[in-house]
């Protein structure tokens, strides 16, 4: 990452394929992106790094290809995390104020998140994040943000995400051979929200639906605060075994099989297309047809959408999501994808693109579901550091810290009390001089 120029640098490692990406914000608070880079990804399962070779000449070659689209190095990088090891837990914690008359701070919001990494978790496990639900000021329950009250008793309900420690060293063993410092880890689900979802979504009650290649990431927002995350253990390439096994052809046939004639839906494929493939080695060639090829897509999408809606109930809120669900990631670009959702599960879904955050072109390659994940570790990042470089521990109004407009005014009280020690010294200074003189 490049302080000077305000650079972000982020790598997306997940099961199909490498990204690695630089973007800055502009002056309209948009996402430039000034490189990025990907390639194909065979060293992890699942979300899991199984072969540290593999996954880290994967990440050179994009790392490499970025350094040359900017001219700038990269050291610092921020890295997203998922798989099945990651679960998310809820807890509540609590602080006992010296007194009623001292206002809330941030500091004391800080303090109550760092008790939260202390609770007791399985051995092998380690906290990733602490994210604030809503606050409790003396049994006054429901505040978003409640620096600058006054209270003598302050609680909060959180949702902490856990991972296992291998996991995380792994990718952090990967990253450091390239020559790479991991800034942060961030977790998946909540990078492609930060991408595709609309403020208004959030508030109103959302659920993302990032379906990968081996994992299906999950998270619900509801009132403007994430509220549950998951981690599905399959995704796309689930669905591309079972065509391989169904029709008795190779992995990258079956690859091609399901993106260039895949539908969802079994019922409205034709009866009457069928596409041939060719014989391995001379053998005679398979005729498939496009609804056989639809009902094996179909069955094993359900599957997928089932769990996602389990975990949705286990969230609470699946009555409560106004906004339904939105999908992004490589499969979601299945065909009829978005109505056997809306069948299954009863609610409103949509296609997400992280075109609302990007600046430029809305056709460039980048504004792609697939890429969803990517570009909003860069927007995360942003969240997690400020243009000098200082961590900001969940900056911003719905994870109970502060929002820009109030950083920047305990930055303009900051240099206030800067100017006035500073005139107060000169002030000083010239009377012992004046002193002098006279004496």
């Amino acid at each position: 990452m490049g302080k000077k120029n305000n650079l972000i640098a982020a790598i997306d490692i997940g099961t199909t394929k490498i990204v690695s990406i630089v973007g800055r914000r502009n002056e309209k608070n948009k996402l430039d992106i000034l490189a990025f880079s990907k390639a194909e990804s065979r060293g992890v399962k699942r979300g899991k790094v199984l072969n540290i070779e593999d996954t880290v000449n994967a990440i050179r070659k994009t790392v490499d290809d970025v350094r040359q689209q900017t001219g700038n190095p990269v050291s610092e990088v921020f890295v997203g995390i998922a798989g099945q090891h990651v679960k998310s837990i809820r807890n509540r914690g609590y602080i006992n104020r010296d007194s009623y008359d001292e206002e809330i701070t941030r500091a004391d919001i800080h303090a109550l998140v760092d008790d939260m990494f202390k609770i007791p978790i399985d051995v092998g496990e380690e906290i990733i994040h602490v994210l604030p639900q809503s606050f409790i000021v003396d049994n006054e329950h429901n505040i978003k943000n409640p620096v600058g009250m006054n209270g003598k008793r302050l609680e909060a309900n959180f949702n902490i995400v856990v991972g296992q420690v291998s996991s995380a060293k792994n990718i952090e063993k990967c990253v450091s051979r390239v020559g790479l410092k991991v800034r942060d880890l961030i977790l998946e689900p909540l990078a492609s929200a930060e991408a595709v979802l609309t403020g208004d979504e959030k508030e109103a009650g959302v659920a993302l639906v990032d379906i990968g290649g081996g994992t299906t990431d999950l998270a619900v927002y509801y009132d403007g605060i994430i509220r549950h995350t998951a981690v599905i253990p399959f995704g796309g390439n689930v669905v591309t075994e079972d065509i391989k096994q169904g029709c008795s052809i190779l992995m990258r046939q079956a690859e091609l099989l399901k993106i260039q004639f895949g539908s969802a839906l079994g019922e409205i494929a034709p009866d009457d297309k069928v596409v041939t493939i060719p014989g391995i080695s001379g053998r005679e060639p398979k005729e498939i047809s496009f609804k056989n090829l639809a009902y094996i897509i179909q069955s094993r999408m359900e599957e997928i959408i089932d769990a996602a809606s389990f975990e949705i109930e286990n969230s609470g809120f699946y009555d409560q999501l106004s906004a339904g669900i939105v999908l992004t990631g490589g499969g979601a670009l299945l065909t009829h994808l978005s109505q056997l959702v809306k069948f299954r599960t009863g609610l409103d879904v949509r296609l997400g693109s992280p075109n609302e955050h990007l600046a430029g072109d809305p056709d460039d390659e980048i504004n792609h579901p697939m890429y969803s994940t990517a570009v909003g570790l860069i927007l995360k990042a942003y969240e997690l550091i400020d243009i000098d470089g200082k961590e900001i521990i969940n900056a911003d109004k719905t994870s109970g810290g502060l929002n820009e407009k109030e950083l920047e005014a305990e930055k303009k009280q900051a240099r206030i009390k800067s100017n006035i020690f500073e005139n107060l010294k000169t002030t000083i200074t010239r009377i012992f001089e004046e002193d002098d003189i006279k004496m």
